[in-house]
């Protein structure tokens, strides 16, 4: 194992403590814990808050999209580990602002638990908590049991289009449907090349021969639909978009926006070459792509492969999409 690191058990602390350096405008430690984040404005008066969480290891998932327009905390885990609930409630005092906080995160187990610990503790301190789950996985389960689906880089898109409604002064009822439309419009599905290793446990997550793909694997080397030979881009491409496409209600002259993601050792000019096709193939269904983010926005340390996601788009969407936003990772202007 090759990583530029200290201790292994001191890794995910020195990430936040080194992102807290770099970013001081824009994101703060709750009580000098580095692993509770805000934002460095928060609480905003007569703003709705938003918080996620999740283990470390997928930035800039979660901490990344803290920021104006997005969310207004994280509670982070250390690498592939819930946080908890002392530290999601900590998170939640800091940045509610009277209106009411939403919790939107991954469809974890672990995760699961601690943020409901957490709500019931901010209702009995008079603190009003909504919750929507991210379930955009489509290789972890069929679409009749979607509540059983992970949540993967689909989740962004979420950030973003809540963060917008809350930034726009929605209340806690209008941003909560727009965090679960923007979910109910958005599919992902991943092609794994190569495992990622774990700090404290120096082996890798998986195995994959040097020959290999495996189609529908998860951020954390779950199983995923298909393992086999290594295919050309043009048909990881396809085989990824038309999974997405016979899951996810889209008709001809529909517009969405697409997300190529890395998830984190895969060069960006191979993502490039993945947008390449997928584009092409939308054009031919007469789906128009309103806009495109090719990067790595949810990652999985240094795991090789991508992810396709989509989002259908209407103009309530739309405008949310298109409004301004600004955190250490993500910025989108008008």
């Amino acid at each position: 194992m090759k990583k530029i690191m200290n201790r292994p058990e001191a890794f995910a602390k020195e990430v936040l403590e080194g992102i807290y350096l770099a970013h001081p405008r824009w994101l703060e430690p709750v009580d000098n814990d580095p692993f509770c984040v805000v934002s460095a404005n928060a609480p905003i008066e007569q703003k709705v808050a938003i918080i996620t969480g999740g283990g470390s290891g997928h930035l800039p998932v979660f901490l990344g999209y803290v920021g104006q327009g997005m969310l207004d905390g994280c509670a982070a885990g250390d690498v592939f580990q819930s946080p908890t609930s002392e530290q999601i409630m900590a998170v939640t005092r800091r940045v509610h602002a009277g209106r009411g906080v939403l919790y939107l995160y991954g469809n974890y187990g672990g995760d699961i638990m601690n943020f409901d610990m957490a709500a019931e503790t901010a209702a009995d301190e008079g603190i009003q908590i909504r919750t929507v789950l991210v379930q955009d996985d489509v290789a972890s389960a069929p679409n009749e049991r979607a509540q059983r689906r992970r949540g993967v880089a689909g989740m962004v898109f979420a950030f973003k289009l809540a963060g917008a409604s809350a930034e726009l002064g929605g209340d806690l009822e209008e941003v909560t449907r727009v965090a679960q439309k923007t979910l109910e419009n958005t599919r992902t599905m991943g092609v794994g090349l190569a495992p990622c290793t774990l700090p404290a446990a120096g082996q890798p997550t998986f195995t994959l021969e040097d020959n290999e793909m495996e189609l529908g694997i998860g951020i954390h080397g779950e199983r995923g639909v298909r393992r086999g030979q290594i295919e050309p881009a043009d048909q990881i491409a396809e085989a990824l978009l038309q999974t997405l496409l016979a899951d996810l209600p889209i008709k001809a002259k529909a517009r969405v926006a697409v997300m190529v993601n890395g998830l984190g050792a895969t060069p960006l000019e191979e993502l490039y070459i993945l947008y390449r096709r997928v584009h092409a193939l939308l054009g031919e269904h007469q789906i128009e792509v309103h806009r495109a983010l090719v990067g790595e926005y949810a990652t999985s340390l240094e795991m090789a492969g991508a992810s396709l996601t989509l989002l259908l788009l209407d103009d309530e969407l739309t405008r949310l999409l298109d409004h301004p936003a600004q955190t250490p990772f993500f910025t989108v202007t008008t």
